[in-house]
Formats: C-alpha cells, sequence, structure tokens
C-alpha cells in the first residue's frame, strides 16, 4: 500500500493540514483558527510557540491518526510571510513573532536602508524596493529598540522555516522566503548578501538555504512524539503560504497567473530571468530555475463581510444574488476598495476607501456590486502592471473561496478581459505542501501535477464597453481624492485609528504594506 504524505500551512487566521496519496486524493483535512496580536499601532504579532508551533503539532496528530497504519514519506509545512522571529541557541522565541507588511514597524529602518545601500541598488540586487513587506528593516529594528532581545539573540525565522528547525534541528530558509528577506538576499547570485547581512545584522548567523521542496532533515524523536508522525519523517524546507498555494494549482510554468481570491487578492506569475520591475515583487520561485512577479491588495473579501455586517449580517448568497441582478457600472456607484491603505499598486497605507456616485436610488445589492467590481478595477491595474513587467499571463488560475462567492470572479474576467480556469482542488497552500512532500520525497516525478481543471470563467465582450468607461473613472479617482482622504486618515488616527480590527476567517484586516514607499500618484 502506497505511502502517504501531509501537508500543514500556518496562515493569518488559521491553519490548515491535509493527509493526501500519492496522486492527490485527499484522505483527511482539518484547520485550526487564531489571531494576530495587535499590541500597538503599525504592530502585528503572532505567538510562535502558541501557533505556528502549536497549530503544526494538533494538526499533524489528527491527521496521524487517518494514517491507519499507512505509513508517511513526507511533511511539508507552509506559513505566513515574510515574518521574523527571534531564538536563543535552544530555539526558544525572545518575543512574538513579527508578521510581514501589515507590521509597519520598521519605517524609519526602510528609509535609512535605503538611503545607505542606494534604492537602485537594492532594486537590482534584492528584486524590490524596500517596504514593510521586507525583513530586512525589521531585524535592525530590533537590533536596534529591543537591544536586550538581540543580546540574546542567536538563530532567526519566518514562520515556516521555524517549524522546520522545532521538527528537524535544521537552521534552514528556502530561497522563495528569502528572496523576500530584502535587502539581505542577492536574487542573482541567488545567496545572501553577505555584505549588506553583516552591515545590517553584525554577526548574527544565517541560516543554509533550499529550495522549498528539498529535504532538509527528518522528524526527532521529541517532534515525533509531539505530533505522533513517525520518527525519522523526510522534511522539507517549507515556504511562504501564497507561493504554495500557486504550486497547488500548477501555476509552474513560464506565464502561469494565480489569482487568490480571499480576504486579499494576491497575484503570483512565474516566468524565468524576470528582470526587478516595480512596484511589483520579484523573487524566487518555488522551483529551481523560475521567478515569479507578485502583488496584493490591501482589502478584497473582507469588504464584502463589511458589507454584510453593515446590513445586519444578511446572508452573503442573499447579497450575492442582488448584486448578480444588478445591472453592470452599478447604475453609476464607483467605489475605491482602499478602506485599510492600499498595498500593490499605490503602495499608500493612508488611503481610504471611497464611494463615487452615490445616490438616492442605489440599494445594498448596488454597494455589493460595486464593491465586486471596484476589486475588480484593482486587479486590472496590477494584471496591466504584470504584462509590462513580464508579458501577458498565457494562462490564469483563479483559487481560494472568493471564486465561489456569486459573481465575483465573472465580473473580474469582464472588467479585465481575461479567462479564468477554476480547478476542482482549493485547498490551497496545505495541498501544495503535500505536493511538494510527494515530490521531495521520491514518491511522484518532479513535473507531477495535481491540478484538475472543472471550470471556466470567460469574459462577457457586452459589458466591455460600460467597464472600459468606469476604468478610466476608477483611475483618476486615486490622485484626485488623495489629499482629501489622507487628511481624514490623520483624523482617524488622531482618534483611536480607522476602528476595531475586522476579521475574515478569524484574521484581522489591518493596514497593508507600503511603509516607506512613495504612493502612487496615477501616472
Amino acid at each position: 500500500m502506497a505511502a502517504l504524505v501531509v501537508g500543514v500551512d500556518v496562515g493569518t487566521g488559521s491553519s490548515k493540514g491535509v493527509l493526501t496519496t500519492p496522486d492527490g486524493v485527499v484522505l483527511a483535512r482539518t484547520s485550526r483558527r487564531h489571531q494576530m496580536s495587535l499590541p500597538r499601532p503599525g504592530h502585528a504579532e503572532m505567538d510562535a510557540e502558541a501557533i505556528w508551533w502549536g497549530d503544526v503539532v494538533s494538526i499533524c496528530r489528527e491527521l496521524a491518526l487517518h494514517a491507519r497504519g499507512r505509513s508517511i514519506a513526507g511533511l511539508c509545512v507552509s506559513g505566513i510571510g515574510p515574518c521574523v522571529l527571534v531564538t536563543d541557541g535552544d530555539l526558544v522565541p525572545l518575543r512574538p513573532g513579527i508578521l510581514y507588511g501589515i507590521d509597519t514597524r520598521a519605517s524609519a529602518e526602510i528609509d535609512e536602508l535605503t538611503e545607505r545601500f542606494g534604492a537602485e541598488a537594492i532594486l537590482a540586487r534584492a528584486g524590490c524596493e524596500l517596504s514593510s513587506q521586507a525583513v530586512g528593516p525589521k531585524l535592525l529594528w530590533l537590533r536596534r529598540h529591543e537591544p536586550e532581545v538581540w543580546a540574546r539573540t542567536r538563530r532567526w525565522f519566518g514562520s515556516s522555516s521555524y517549524v522546520v528547525a522545532r521538527l528537524t534541528g535544521e537552521y534552514v530558509l528556502d530561497h522563495h522566503t528569502a528572496s523576500q528577506c530584502a535587502p539581505l538576499y542577492d536574487l542573482p547570485a541567488r545567496d545572501w548578501a553577505t555584505d549588506w547581512v553583516e552591515e545590517t545584522l553584525g554577526d548574527l548567523e544565517m541560516p543554509r538555504l533550499a529550495w522549498p521542496g528539498e529535504v532538509v532533515g527528518t522528524l526527532r524523536a521529541s517532534a515525533a512524539d509531539s505530533t505522533g508522525l513517525p520518527a525519522g519523517t523526510p522534511v522539507m524546507a517549507g515556504t511562504v503560504d501564497a507561493w504554495a498555494e500557486a504550486f497547488s494549482c500548477g501555476v509552474r510554468q513560464p506565464g502561469d497567473l494565480m489569482l487568490m481570491y480571499g480576504s486579499t487578492m494576491f497575484f503570483v506569475q512565474t516566468g524565468r530571468d524576470l528582470k526587478p520591475c516595480p512596484p511589483m515583487w520579484t523573487t524566487m520561485s518555488v522551483e529551481p530555475g523560475m521567478m515569479t512577479f507578485a502583488g496584493g491588495m490591501g482589502t478584497s473579501g473582507s469588504l464584502l463581510s463589511w458589507v454584510q455586517e453593515l446590513t445586519g449580517n444578511v446572508d452573503i448568497a442573499t447579497l450575492a444574488e442582488e448584486a448578480a441582478r444588478t445591472p453592470p457600472g452599478s447604475e453609476g456607484l464607483l467605489l475605491l476598495p482602499y478602506f485599510a491603505g492600499e498595498r500593490t499598486p499605490i503602495f499608500d497605507p493612508h488611503a481610504r476607501g471611497v464611494v463615487a456616485g452615490l445616490s438616492l436610488r442605489h440599494r445594498r445589492g448596488h454597494l455589493y456590486r460595486a464593491i465586486y467590481e471596484g476589486i475588480a478595477y484593482g486587479v486590472r491595474q496590477i494584471l496591466e502592471l504584470l504584462e509590462e513587467a513580464g508579458g501577458p499571463a498565457s494562462r490564469v488560475v483563479a483559487v481560494g473561496g472568493g471564486t465561489r462567492s456569486g459573481p465575483w470572479t465573472q465580473i473580474v474576467s469582464d472588467v479585465s478581459g481575461i479567462s479564468q480556469l477554476v480547478p476542482e482542488q482549493t485547498i490551497g497552500a496545505s495541498y501544495g505542501d503535500a505536493l511538494l512532500a510527494a515530490i521531495g520525497s521520491g514518491l511522484v516525478p518532479p513535473d507531477t501535477d495535481w491540478t484538475r481543471i472543472v471550470g471556466e470563467v470567460v469574459p462577457n465582450p457586452e459589458n466591455r464597453a460600460i467597464y472600459d468607461e468606469l476604468f478610466e473613472a476608477f483611475t483618476t479617482l486615486y490622485p484626485t481624492t488623495r489629499d482629501h482622504v489622507h487628511q481624514l486618515a490623520e483624523m482617524q488616527e488622531a482618534v483611536g485609528g480607522p476602528g476595531p480590527p475586522r476579521t475574515v476567517d478569524g484574521a484581522p484586516q489591518h493596514l497593508p504594506p507600503g511603509a516607506g514607499r512613495r504612493p502612487w500618484d496615477g501616472t
């Protein structure tokens, strides 16, 4: 009887795990909800021991019961990222983990490192401009602001690499995650930028580098006791969750593009020898020899939940149906979806939502459709940037819970003019982890793809004219209103911020990446 594989993903609002056969059949799946900590404005953290390690242990123990005596050939873990966790020499966390771009504490360090190394040199070497997504400024922030913690620091980790260390005892980081650790990773060299590392971090030991699907160690006895999995089980390096999700749906060849519909929209496009092109992030891919362009919006599915709460927690299906009955263009209602700032393409943490054209004629169905359409206009902007950077996408795959959210995918196709393939399996990153485990452990060939496409969303040409007109209005609305919304954002911050944390799948939605970046002016 064939051996099985385990994939686990530690997300922003929940952790998920799957147990699969070598041909991708899911035998068991499970999840755990959790929340981040927001100790002060601009700070977003997680308890690594309780959540990153605790969730993985709990999920593995449950999945191990479903193996029913069949051997486990491999385990792979992905996680949110890039994050920063510092530990002592015994892997004991010295403070909570600092999260990815939603943590904006290191804005001064972003400016300082940009000035020290040079913006053009950073772009050429690290593949992106420094922003709150970058790891280097956050490690420098720790060195500056928490010297007692820094003095005890012996190692640093991302979310998945910390779990790997607990599982195997190995100090390793995958190439993709490392390529998001600007300015510490040299993209052309595929290695650490040792001179910039020494200048930024001193003599702090750096992890060895490996590819996400590479076996980096085996499950040690103590971890086997905790997880219920057999000691000696091969463990892969793992990677950042969005890239594991792209791998899960077959986005692996040049020109392949993943659109991830979730609480935010995220984009990963694959290519070879990609040249850095802001405002996209240029990173290593999951597989050797490939690279990616990536971008992400600040709020997407979270806006749909906002309308649901605003209208008395009406059933989502009802709202989606009302939006579907509303004419394209929402009868002249236009929305900027920047309710918590925005990432790609404007990188403006002080942007805010704008609803233009609102009249007494409009009802909640109009507002709900206007949100779908506002997100779609943002998608079209990013797709145009991706096309300029790496050429047009030859194949677009739509994944995430939003693919089941009424007319959302159809509206994106109508606005942008692209067709989208919908796979049968939309479990996400943990499914990609299981495939990486199957490949890395040698159960299946490296080119194995578990993706089975079951649907295609094609654009309706009858709606193109109205959406072209409104897209032009959308692109000018932000620069026209920017000064006003910045003033309003300052007023919100003066009275305690833009409001209490909103949650989607247990994940508070807060300020997106963008600190240290100049807002895009619409040109």
